[in-house]
C-alpha cells in the first residue's frame, strides 16, 4: 500500500512517515497543496493523509480537486475543532477526519479501517456483482452501474450504497448507519450521515431533490427502493 502524507509540518510528516513505514507501507510526502495534487495525479496512491491548512492550496481545495480524477480514500487532518469544519471536510470528499493533536495509534486505526472498506475482502461471501433492478454494485471495482451509467463513489458512499441495496426496503436510522458503515467509535454526529447521503443522491439520482432510489422515512431515517 502506498500512502501520501500532505502537511507542511515537516517534523510531523517525518514522524507519521516513520510509523507507517514500520507497518510496511510505502510513504510519500508533499508539503503544499499544489505538490499534493500533482503527486496524487502522477503516482499510484492507495490513501492520502491530508492536512486542512496548507500553503498555496488548502486541504479542502486539494480534496475537491483530487475528487475530479480519483476516488482514492482521504483522511483529513485538522487543527480546528468546530464540527462544521469536520463536516465540510467530509462534504468535499474526505472519507474520515482526525483532529490535531492526535495519537499515532488512532491515525493508524483510522487508516486501516478506511483501507479495509476499500478492499473487496469484506465481500468474499458475495458475488462480485450484485444487481437489483437497474442498479448494479461491482465489488471488485467499487463502483455502481445504473442503466448505462458507471458511477464512481468514495469509500463511504459505496459502503452506504452496499448496505442500502443489499437490504432494500429496510429503514436505517442515522445512528444505525453511523454504527454499521463507519464501523468504530466515530467521534462525529448524525450530520455526517446526512452529508454522505446527499452526496450519494447527487451522484446516483436523476433528480436529487426527488430521489427514486434512496428515500427518507421522515423522523426515522433512510432506505433504498428499487426504481
Amino acid at each position: 500500500m502506498k500512502i501520501l502524507i500532505v502537511d507542511d509540518e515537516k517534523l510531523l510528516v517525518k514522524g507519521i512517515k516513520y510509523n507507517f513505514e514500520q507497518e510496511g507501507y510505502t510513504v510519500l510526502a508533499a508539503y503544499d497543496g499544489e505538490e499534493a495534487i500533482k503527486m496524487a495525479y502522477d503516482k499510484s496512491i492507495d490513501l492520502i493523509i491530508l492536512d486542512l491548512m496548507l500553503p498555496k492550496i488548502d486541504g479542502l481545495a486539494v480534496c475537491q480537486k483530487v475528487r475530479e480524477f480519483s476516488n482514492v480514500p482521504i483522511v483529513m487532518l485538522t487543527a480546528k475543532n468546530e464540527d462544521m469544519d469536520k463536516i465540510l471536510g467530509l462534504e468535499y470528499g474526505a472519507d474520515d477526519y482526525l483532529t490535531k493533536p492526535f495519537n499515532i495509534l488512532e491515525l493508524k486505526a483510522r487508516v486501516k479501517a478506511v483501507l479495509r472498506r476499500m478492499t473487496p475482502a469484506g465481500s468474499q461471501t458475495k458475488e462480485s456483482v450484485v444487481s437489483i433492478g437497474n442498479v448494479k454494485l461491482d465489488y471488485n471495482l467499487r463502483h455502481v452501474v445504473i442503466g448505462d451509467r458507471t458511477i464512481d463513489l468514495t469509500a463511504k458512499e459505496f459502503d452506504l450504497m452496499d448496505l442500502f441495496v443489499c437490504n432494500a426496503g429496510k429503514v436505517y436510522s442515522r445512528e444505525n448507519l453511523l454504527d454499521i458503515v463507519w464501523g468504530y467509535d466515530y467521534p462525529g454526529d448524525v450530520r455526517t450521515v446526512d452529508v454522505h447521503v446527499r452526496r450519494l443522491r447527487e451522484k446516483i439520482e436523476p433528480n436529487p431533490a426527488e430521489p427514486i432510489y434512496i428515500h427518507t422515512k421522515w423522523g426515522v431515517g433512510y432506505y433504498f427502493k428499487e426504481a
